[in-house]
């Protein structure tokens, strides 16, 4: 099942990114600001790939009879 810890390690990695994309652009750091904001998307992404991949088990089984 989807635990809320999940949403919230999701939105803590958000606001992270968000914070250093602000402050890498603040202080004329582009290129280090989007190779952060780049990082960011590639964690979230493998958090969602990782819940989708347990979702998929979780209906495996449950069709396995």
């Amino acid at each position: 099942m989807l635990d809320i810890s999940m949403i919230f390690k999701i939105g803590a990695v958000s606001i992270l990114i968000i914070i250093l994309d602000k402050i890498l652009k603040t202080s004329g750091k582009d290129d280090y600001a989007l190779v952060t904001d780049l990082t960011g998307i590639v964690i979230i992404l493998l958090m969602v790939i990782n819940l989708i991949y347990k979702l998929f088990s979780a209906v495996k089984t449950l069709f396995q009879l």
